[in-house]
């Protein structure tokens, strides 16, 4: 849930003269300026990321969080923190995959875990393209009793190498991306029946998901309308991002998994249109 990190009594103080030193390398003053940039940015920011960027310890990067949440110019969120509720970030440029994989990384990895753990019974899976999805491709060798299905030349070459069972559509390949799309892509998946879908998207709004490409965002929908279970990939960068163009909204969806409660607003959209939320734990279980 969103809320203010727990801390002990005595963490509210230096303690040790490493601690000390550290927070002299650069005012306070300056490292909440840089969060806060940061933040406007990107959506979300993590307590590990902050703390290896600004050079001090994640004690101090909580503290310094804590303080910006009471002054209101963010809100805390398990690991981090998110914008505040209502500012929307508008994206218009898409950055290219290798700018966007390494991205909140670790949050990614524990989606992709969680999504693992969510397959069950599924023979017949759909993975769209995105960086999430492609850090779930490389778990997905521990499912060899599925077929999956991408328009990702990525995903594809991946699990190829791994001798699993891949298709791919016709169409042309979008070179920026490695992607498959186009009228003989879409027409393809729409004859297929996927028993699950893992949808990756760019933003994500009360008012549902988004994405930069309007070709990708018609195979996005294909894969939503031919899925029976339809599961979005969402870190929380992401949260109160929109973009060119809106992939569906609220109700087409039936799962998210993230790594961070969304802010207050996503959740009540979210309750209301009855979208199941999976926040992925970390490597000790902890949400």
């Amino acid at each position: 849930m969103i809320g203010r990190s727990s801390t002990s009594k005595h963490s509210e103080f230096p303690s040790s003269s490493s601690e000390i030193e550290e927070g002299r390398r650069l005012p306070a003053r300056i490292r909440k300026q840089r969060v806060i940039a940061t933040i406007r940015k990107v959506g979300f920011v993590s307590v590990a990321d902050l703390a290896s960027d600004l050079s001090v310890s994640e004690m101090t990067i909580r503290r310094d969080l804590n303080e910006m949440e009471r002054a209101g110019h963010l809100i805390r969120a398990h690991g981090g923190a998110v914008a505040p509720e209502g500012q929307q970030t508008l994206d218009r440029d898409e950055p290219v995959f290798d700018t966007r994989l390494p991205r909140n990384q670790r949050g990614k990895e524990k989606i992709a875990a969680a999504a693992l753990g969510v397959i069950g019974e599924a023979k017949t899976i759909a993975l769209d393209v995105g960086t999430t999805t492609y850090c779930l491709a490389s778990l997905l060798v521990k499912r060899p009793d599925t077929k999956k299905f991408t328009n990702s030349l990525r995903i594809a070459m991946l699990l190829a190498t791994e001798k699993q069972e891949v298709y791919l559509p016709p169409g042309p390949v979008r070179s920026d991306e490695l992607s498959i799309s186009g009228p003989a892509a879409v027409q393809h998946f729409e004859r297929l029946w996927f028993d699950l879908a893992f949808i990756g998207v760019s933003g994500m709004t009360e008012t549902g998901f988004f994405d930069y490409s309007i070709e990708e965002v018609e195979m996005k929908r294909v894969l939503i309308r031919r899925s029976a279970k339809r599961v979005v990939l969402c870190d929380a960068s992401k949260f109160d991002r929109m973009s060119l163009v809106q992939v569906a909204a609220m109700d087409e969806i039936h799962m998210l998994i993230t790594d961070a409660a969304p802010p207050p607003g996503i959740g009540r959209a979210m309750e209301a249109a009855r979208v199941t939320l999976l926040i992925a734990p970390d490597e000790n279980g902890n949400i």
